[in-house]
């Protein structure tokens, strides 16, 4: 019975600790946005290579060069 009281307690405290973290302070925010930022630099530097460039071409110009 004593570690169901404990866990109970455990958890009580735990929802409690939730409550008063209202959401993202300032530098996980930065964080997040720095991140954000080399995810972006990353994805375009991929996109605009000459290999994926070419095949978006291609693509492209097959899907408008396609009878109907």
């Amino acid at each position: 019975m004593a570690g169901k009281v404990t866990v109970r307690g455990w958890w009580r405290a735990r929802r409690a600790a939730a409550r008063r973290d209202a959401g993202m302070t300032t530098s996980e925010y930065a964080v997040g946005t720095i991140a954000a930022a080399g995810f972006a630099a990353v994805l375009y530097k991929i996109v605009t290579s000459g290999t994926v460039s070419g095949t978006l071409e291609s693509v492209i110009g097959k899907a408008l060069d396609a009878p109907f």
